[in-house]
Parts: structure tokens; sequence; C-alpha cells
């Protein structure tokens, strides 16, 4: 079996570096969720490029059910937008260059005279659009983070969403910073995860027992 290769990870000590069980690209191991970042601003072409990643995600029946809506520091909704955020979660991305909501259409189109039914595979679908706005981010030298913690109805408030569409996640993009940015408490907080080895993860023909 071949040695994985060799990565460098910017801004992460060498005990946290990722090293994989096997050999794959290496955008995947510099691709992560710090909290740090520069307050820079983002020319739109970027978030584009990032969005157009994303747009070009698999979806069931290619319905591709998500939906973005973005704001850059620089627009006028920057601080309103943050409210959107809990408290936790404004408390450092404040210092992003951008904040997208991600959304997905829980209704399948209508088709040969039939209603729109429920969709069984939307927030699947729209997951594999934010892996891969993440993973162009990472290889354009920015990082995205997604955001459970949201107030999901002052997101459909203000962001008039329509009621068919689900309210999934924020997502901070910017580039990354040093972790004395940060609020104290998370300074300590601010290195790339590790991952469960992929023994445990992967099975041939069946769970084995106590997975």
């Amino acid at each position: 079996m071949n040695a994985p290769e060799s990565i460098h990870l910017p801004m992460v000590e060498a005990a946290n570096v990722r090293r994989p069980d096997h050999r794959i690209e290496s955008l995947f191991l510099k691709r992560w969720s710090p909290r740090a970042f520069d307050a820079s601003d983002i020319a739109l072409p970027e978030l584009m490029r990032m969005l157009e990643a994303a747009r070009w995600a698999a979806s069931a029946y290619n319905v591709q059910p998500w939906r973005f809506v973005y704001a850059r520091r620089s627009d006028p909704v920057w601080q309103r937008w943050l409210g959107l955020l809990d408290a936790f979660n404004a408390s450092w991305a404040g210092e992003a260059s951008a904040l997208v909501f991600l959304f997905s259409d829980r209704l399948m189109p209508a088709r040969e005279g039939r209603r729109r039914q429920p969709s069984t595979s939307h927030r699947f679908d729209a997951g594999a659009a934010w892996a891969q706005l993440s993973l162009q981010a990472a290889a354009m030298g920015y990082q995205a983070h997604a955001m459970g913690g949201i107030d999901v109805e002052a997101v459909r408030r203000a962001l008039a969403v329509p009621g068919d569409f689900e309210v999934e996640i924020g997502i901070a993009i910017g580039r990354q910073a040093s972790p004395a940015r940060l609020p104290p408490s998370l300074r300590e907080r601010e290195a790339a995860s590790q991952r469960l080895p992929l023994a445990q993860l992967a099975f041939g023909a069946r769970f084995p027992r106590g997975a």
C-alpha cells in the first residue's frame, strides 16, 4: 500500500496534522472549520466561484433542491445577519468575509400532471452542495464553517424564505487568521479535528456486532 502523502496545513500545530489511513487528495485534509477569520473583504466573483462549485453537486433526479442566500461583510445587512446566529456563533463569525444561508426544497417538482410530492433526499442533496462549496473555498485559500446554531424562524422571516423550503445551516466564509483574534474561551479549540479510523466507519458485507 502506498504511504499517505505529506500534508502541509498552515496555522495548525504539528501534533494536529491530519494523516489519512489511505492515500487521498490533500484538499480533503486541508479543509476544516476554523473560527478565526481575518475580517477581510471577499470579491463577489470569488464567492460566486464557491457557489458555482456547489451548483454542480449531484442530486436525486437532478432536482437540485438547494438554494443559497448570501451577504458579504461590506453589505448593509451584515450586522442584521449576525443577529440571525446564536450568541456563540455571532461571537466569532463577525470576522468572516461572507455569510451564506443554505436551504433545501422539501418537495419534488410537479411531474406528469401530478402535484408536488415530498422529497426523501432534499437534505442529503443539500449537504452534498455544502460539501462542494467548502472544498472549493479551501482550494481558493479560504475556509467555510457550517453553523447549525442559527435562529431558524428569524432567518425565515428576514430572508423571506418560501414555506416549502427547509432552513438548513448558516455558513461563515473567510481567510483563516491567528487564534489570538478569537475570544479566550475559543483559542485552545482552534485546531483541525481528527476523524475516527476508517475501520470503525466502513465494513464489508454487513455491520459487525457492536458497531
